[in-house]
């Protein structure tokens, strides 16, 4: 394995366990109550959730059919909390690799080796990919063990539809993290673009399939990319799968151009 990614491997390792602990928490508390849920249709049926306000439930995903195992991994795991827990904790890693220690000196350091601009930012975007995909190893064999526990009923190749989904959004986050932080040198600028990127990507996502008005934004969103398929429900699809892939690239090879002419006072 390269130096450079190995290294970073072992720097972002502590944040991966803490990571995963976390996540597979938040998974094991929301799934471990679904056969409440089940056992209560009157509560948690679609008639009931019909109440809540439409805006409200176009945020959640629609919240229809909550109480079958496909409809509550859908919305609890995979809608919303999942991909925005995957998608913090990629911008965090991809902040580590460019932007955080340009700001704190060290980064100076390491380019005073013998290595060239542009295998520096490959092979950190390397180390983030290895990282994430850890992470959803990980996750991925705990929501399929704990549907298993539950009876969901989900298929296993349907859970790992979703879950390669949400790799790749979050390895696409933190892509552009990295292409933001090579770019600019600042960790704001790159939270801050992400962040108005994929929260504004969901609600565009969401929104918009009842709001004509920004409907036709949908198709520039990362998140329509990632839910479109309904993974879950239909298995893998591919072409979203494939634009995500895309767009990551495109962003990896802007983050190595755009770090190899920039000026970072070395």
């Amino acid at each position: 394995m390269p130096t450079l990614v190995s290294k970073s491997l072992r720097e972002y390792r502590r944040s991966l366990i803490g990571w995963t602990i976390g996540i597979g928490a938040f998974f094991t508390l929301y799934l471990s109550i679904y056969p409440s849920i089940s056992a209560n249709p009157d509560l948690y049926g679609e008639m009931a959730l019909a109440k809540y306000p439409g805006a409200m439930r176009d945020l959640m995903g629609g919240l229809n059919d909550f109480t079958s195992g496909a409809g509550y991994l859908q919305t609890m795991v995979y809608q919303l909390f999942g991909p925005m827990l995957f998608i913090v904790c990629a911008m965090l890693l991809a902040n580590r690799a460019i932007a955080q220690p340009e700001e704190s000196g060290t980064l100076e350091l390491t380019m005073t080796l013998p290595i060239e601009r542009k295998r520096l930012v490959a092979e950190r975007f390397v180390a983030l990919a290895l990282g994430l995909l850890a992470l959803a190893a990980v996750t991925f064999a705990l929501v399929w063990l704990l549907s298993s526990l539950v009876d969901l009923g989900v298929p296993f190749d349907r859970i790992l539809a979703a879950h390669l989904a949400v790799y790749l959004l979050a390895l696409l986050a933190g892509t552009l993290t990295l292409a933001v932080g090579a770019a600019a040198g600042r960790r704001s600028v790159a939270m801050a673009v992400v962040g108005v990127v994929f929260a504004g990507g969901y609600v565009v996502e969401t929104m918009g399939r009842n709001v004509d008005a920004i409907s036709w934004l949908r198709w520039v969103s990362p998140f329509h990319y990632y839910l479109e398929g309904r993974p879950v429900f239909e298995g893998f699809p591919w072409g979203d799968y494939l634009v995500l892939l895309g767009a990551t690239a495109v962003l990896a090879m802007t983050a190595v151009l755009a770090f190899d002419r920039r000026d970072v006072g070395v």
